[in-house]
């Protein structure tokens, strides 16, 4: 079913969304007034989050506001769900030795291309306790998370997809939203990921060079622009990649698979010699069987100087 459409099926779910939007406005009408407690930590905690499902971009701003605060000598550490990894109960720090099986692909991801803690809990305020006592950061980073209440923070930051904005606007399940657009007031940031629009910080990915999955050999973004390759992506929004890398190869043949698509060999297996290109969180879950025809799009974004100084400013 399309989120970004209004077709019969999203209309004959919309008693449903009603039922969901009303015990969401309640459960955080009663985390407003006390009656469930939100936790406090004794560092600051940003949260990157967004009000719709599926992919709006987070973990690359994630992973770009990690380096922002390295380069100010701050120890950073992330918390996330976890989610498309099998860890099922209590607390997971990851590093680069965790399997993408049992983090799930975009914790692991984060911490291949940072080298911070990253610690993965269902419950995200036991996830950023035990980072801190683990981990001593000066400041964690939530990967997700804007609608987990029971977790205090002291910054929030929302990503909106620029093409897609809302989808059909309408609630869970029969559109995208998590939350009410009039939730975007109440942040301290919204970035707009893709696009531009009047009172939201623009990113852009910006494609930077390719990456062997097996030897780490980097190549430049002309390196397949002649060649026939095949495009993977397991994303929330796969076509945006699509968009990216069609202009950096002779002719692409597109493979989509469903977001944290859990890949194995034979998913790959393609019957000829055409170089693979994937996004890196793809990657992460393709190191136990990787050849040398498969390659990743390493990707940077782009944020301004102003964002950064304001984000500086409120911690």
């Amino acid at each position: 079913m399309d989120l970004n459409t209004r077709g019969v099926v999203n209309y004959l779910l919309l008693p449903i969304s009603g039922v969901f939007y009303a015990l969401s406005s309640m459960r955080r009408m009663l985390y407003r007034i006390g009656v469930f407690t939100t936790n406090q930590f004794k560092v600051p905690v940003v949260v990157v989050g967004n009000i719709t499902v599926g992919g709006s971009g987070k973990t690359p701003i994630v992973i770009k506001l990690v380096k922002h605060f390295q380069q100010q000598d701050k120890k950073v550490g992330v918390v996330s769900r976890g989610y498309g990894g099998s860890h099922a109960s209590g607390s997971l720090l990851v590093d680069v030795g965790t399997s993408a099986g049992l983090s799930g692909d975009e914790p692991l991801l984060i911490a291949m291309q940072t080298g911070v803690p990253v610690m993965i809990n269902k419950d995200r305020s036991k996830a950023v306790y035990d980072l801190i006592e683990q981990c001593q950061p000066d400041v964690v980073i939530s990967d997700d998370g804007l609608q987990h209440y029971a977790m205090g923070r002291d910054i929030e930051i929302a990503v909106v997809d620029g093409r897609r904005r809302f989808g059909n606007g309408f609630y869970l399940p029969a559109g995208p939203l998590r939350e009410s657009q009039s939730r975007l007031n109440e942040v301290d940031f919204v970035i707009n990921n893709g696009a531009i629009q009047a009172g939201e910080i623009t990113a852009r990915l910006e494609p930077k060079f390719f990456v062997n999955v097996l030897t780490g050999e980097q190549q430049p973004l002309d390196f397949f622009i002649k060649k026939v390759c095949h495009g993977v992506a397991g994303i929330g929004h796969p076509q945006r990649f699509f968009d990216v890398i069609k202009h950096l190869c002779a002719i692409l043949y597109r493979h989509k698979f469903k977001d944290h698509h859990p890949y194995v060999d034979k998913d790959l297996a393609f019957d000829d010699e055409h170089p693979i290109i994937m996004t890196a969180k793809d990657c992460v879950k393709c190191s136990e069987f990787a050849n040398d025809r498969m390659w990743y799009l390493h990707v940077e974004v782009n944020l301004s100087e102003d964002f950064l100084t304001k984000l500086d400013a409120k911690l």
